[in-house]
């Protein structure tokens, strides 16, 4: 597949802290057979879907409205659309490492050491990641939401004309949600490693963690903040 025009997408660098005082971010890696970046390490994100900004995905949508998404990225894109990039991030992590970032309707966060949620939203899930189900009627069945506040917008970029497939990217921060675990691998992910900006950056150089120029950058300047309490402090993720 191939196109000039960039596709919108959106990316998630979910952080979380370690023992040491310092930070990990979630990386994943792209299987080998894949046609695009196969073998590569990334964060989970994707292609914005017709579903992510439909008035029923909107409406289950929590901590962030349309129009205040428009503001963040820009009068140029429809408020609508605008929230659906924070919605787009929240599925495409949800389907690639199983973390929801998800709230009841009163905005409490979900007992996630509920075994039977737990295993209602592993299926759910997958039925997802087949198309069998949308993400507005899977959190609809649980009584949840997507949790937009949770997401920080970081950056834009939007790859280079000449190139043949071309997206225009929205990344956004978050934090692990607790009692929350990533999934090793998934359908799209060979594999995931928590890492440090420095450890990831190290690994690239090597050759042994191969990345694309626009995620080198995010790992580069995450890497000038030497502590989580330094990156929370610029980045106030919950």
């Amino acid at each position: 597949m191939e196109w000039q025009v960039p596709k919108k997408a959106s990316t998630v660098i979910l952080v979380r802290p370690n023992d040491g005082g310092k930070f990990e971010i979630l990386m994943t890696q792209r299987p080998l057979w894949m046609d695009f970046l196969g073998g590569f390490y990334v964060f989970p994100g994707g292609i914005l879907e017709q579903e992510d900004w439909s008035p029923e995905m909107l409406e289950r949508c929590h901590g962030l409205t349309p129009a205040e998404a428009q503001g963040i990225l820009g009068h140029g894109m429809e408020p609508e659309l605008s929230l659906g990039h924070w919605i787009a991030a929240i599925r495409e992590l949800f389907e690639e490492a199983g973390v929801l970032l998800g709230v009841t309707e009163s905005g409490a966060a979900p007992d996630m050491k509920d075994e039977e949620l737990k295993q209602k939203l592993s299926g759910g899930r997958r039925d997802l990641v087949q198309g069998t189900v949308s993400l507005h009627e899977l959190l609809r069945a649980q009584e949840l939401y997507c949790d937009a506040s949770r997401l920080i917008y970081l950056t834009h970029r939007i790859t280079p004309e000449g190139n043949p497939m071309r997206f225009d990217t929205r990344f956004y921060l978050a934090a692990l949600p607790q009692h929350q675990t990533a999934m090793a691998q998934s359908e799209e992910v060979a594999h995931s490693v928590w890492v440090t900006p420095d450890s990831a950056l190290a690994g690239a150089r090597k050759e042994e963690m191969p990345v694309i120029r626009p995620t080198r950058i995010i790992l580069e300047s995450l890497a000038d903040f030497d502590s989580w309490e330094a990156l929370t402090k610029a980045y106030p993720v919950k």
